[in-house]
This record gives structure tokens, sequence and C-alpha cells, in this order.
């Protein structure tokens, strides 16, 4: 089974992708919408099909990528059924399957953080996606969205709690940088609701906790109710017109040699490796100009913001790092040529000053 972790700085966020290794079938598990250009490129990059996305609660913090992520793979929304969600492809209910080639998660519904709250648990019990229920040494808060403190401790008891101690749990958020803790973990250590700790005890620490709304509440709910559909401006998702671009889950956008080749006028052609290579037995492209990396921060001033760049070196390593400085630069418009030149005369493509 193909299994990552994902995080979105800004919300704390974890996003779960699980795959079956053998049929390539995919489940995305929490995404969120300013991410989908990173989580698509991961999906295509290790030759998946994304079957669902599925989001364990009304999330208040960020909007699901559930929506633009159907749009963009064809992948099937699924949500709890007690979430109030609309436009949803699949309705989830407790010991509902969701199913990615020979595997599937399934649902246990967990509810106090909000009423429509659900875990997901792994075929063998191995792992568990606990949502906003079970966080890493904590829980999620109870104060808002229909929170119920009482369901939340009773869920965590009888859903979670009844794994197999050695089952990996995997929260849909943490703010200290914890990624992953246990079932035997969290009952014997969870300050709220561990050892020997009673309901009542429970109660007491989730009413108190005086935590401020989440920013971005007045905006997350509301589109997360709809299933992420987007009301709002794309433009931070469009793909870039000047050429056709892939976006990688490094990061970077990079450039097919052939347009390169036929365009090569149209754009900046920037070289980055040092001198000896520039004017060595491998060539350089037409029309490139030799600014060395290390030199490419200080000088960026010389090149022009009416013309796109490409960057090129000779395996793609030190250009796709130059493609990062010039944003840096203030440079939209610029993409890597991935492979360099290694590539480029592979393909049997124009070169100057090459050897043989």
């Amino acid at each position: 089974m193909i299994f990552r972790q994902l995080f979105d700085q800004q919300s704390s966020t974890y996003t779960y992708l699980l795959a079956d290794g053998a049929t390539g079938e995919a489940v995305l598990v929490d995404p969120v919408f300013e991410q989908v250009r990173r989580d698509t490129a991961l999906i295509e990059e290790l030759r998946l099909k994304l079957r669902y996305t599925i989001d364990t609660h009304v999330h208040a913090d960020h909007v699901t990528g559930a929506w633009l992520l159907k749009r963009s793979t064809g992948s099937r929304i699924a949500i709890s059924a007690a979430s109030g969600a609309e436009g949803a492809d699949r309705y989830l209910n407790h010991g509902d399957r969701c199913e990615f080639g020979s595997r599937h998660l399934v649902v246990r519904a967990t509810p106090g953080h909000t009423s429509g709250c659900i875990s997901l648990v792994l075929d063998d019990e191995t792992m568990a996606l606990t949502g906003d229920c079970l966080l890493i040494r904590g829980t999620g808060r109870t104060d808002f969205q229909h929170g119920d403190p009482h369901a939340m401790f009773r869920a965590i008891h009888e859903q979670i709690f009844t794994l197999p101690e050695t089952c990996l749990l995997y929260p849909a958020h943490d703010y200290r940088g914890l990624t992953v803790t246990s079932v035997g973990e969290e009952r014997r250590f969870n300050p709220r609701l561990g050892g020997d700790l009673c309901e009542d005890d429970f109660i007491g620490y989730v009413t108190n906790l005086g935590l401020p709304h989440p920013k971005q509440i007045d905006i997350a709910v509301p589109a997360n109710l709809k299933c992420g559909v987007a009301s709002n401006d794309l433009s931070q998702m469009a793909q870039p017109e000047w050429a056709p671009l892939t976006y990688t889950f490094a990061g970077i956008w990079e450039i097919n040699s052939q347009w390169l080749e036929e365009n090569l006028r149209s754009v900046q052609v920037i070289d980055v490796r040092e001198s000896d290579e520039f004017y060595g037995p491998l060539g350089r492209i037409p029309e490139a100009r030799l600014i060395s990396l290390g030199d490419l921060a200080r000088r960026a001033a010389e090149l022009t913001h009416a013309r796109p760049i490409v960057t090129v070196c000779r395996a793609g390593g030190r250009s796709a790092q130059a493609t990062v400085i010039l944003r840096k630069s203030g440079f939209e418009d610029v993409a890597n040529l991935a492979g360099g030149m290694l590539r480029w005369r592979a393909e049997g493509r124009l070169v100057e000053n090459g050897g043989v």
C-alpha cells in the first residue's frame, strides 16, 4: 500500500493519500483547496487514479479541495451523511467501506467536534485517520458547529480506543509538528482523557479551553457545506498560459522541450551552469544566456519581465533551484527544463558548440 502524509502550513492540516500499489486506485482524505496543485502533482507522478476524496468533517479552518479535485481528476466526493453538506457524490454512515483497489477504509462515526465527524480505519486495523476527534495528546474542540464533549468522549472510547493498542493514529491537525501516535499511547498519556480520567474530567477540561474561533470560519464553513464549490477567485489555481507546463510535487514548473525548441525566440533561456560547462562538450541551447547559479540572485535585475524565463543546467537540478531564486526576485513566468542538457541532447534537439 502507498501512504503519504501531507501538510498545509497555513491551517496546520494533514492530508492523507492512500493507494493500492497493485491497481493504483487511491483516496485522498481531508484535502486543502490551496494544496490541490501539489496533491494532483503527486497523484500524477505516482501514476495513481484518485477514486475518492473524503472529508472527515465540515472544516472551519480551511476550504476543502474536494470540488476542485473532482473537476481536475474525476474523483468522487465523500463526506458523512450527518455533516449537512450538499453536493457530495456519496454520503457515509457508520460501518460503510470506502474501497480503493483491494484495500478499504471503514467509516466509524466519531461525533463531538462536529455532529458529522468520522474516523477512517484501514481494513487490517493497523492505522486509523481520526480527523479532528482524537489528536496527538489532545482532542478536537467542542464549542461550535454542534460540538458535544460528551459525544466526543464516548466516541473516542468506543470507536478509537477499542482498536488494537498498536494501531497507528493520524489526526487531521497538529500544531506542534507531531505526526503520528498510537492507540496505546493515547490511552495512557493523553492529558485530556487518558489513564484514569473520567468523562467529567474530560468535560471540565475541554469546556474551559478558551480558544478563539478559527480565522477562516466565516469563509470555510459555508464553502465546505457545499463540498468546496468555489464561488471566489480561482486565479491562484490557474494553469500558466504562456507554455504547456507541468507542475511537480517538488513545487517546480517544468517546460515541454519540444515547445521550447519551437519557441526559443519568445523566451529568455538562462543557462545556470559554470562557464566551462557552458562552453564544454555538452554544448548549449541556441539563444541561451549564461548566468551561473551562484550569480543569479545578484544579476536577476538584468532580465526582463516582458518575456518568460526558462532555466537550464546539465541535468535539471541547479536550474530547478534557479526557478525558486527567480520567483523570489519577482519573476512569475518561469519554468525549468527538466533533464537539462543531458535530456536535450538525448532527444536530438538543437545544440550550439556541442561535441560528439
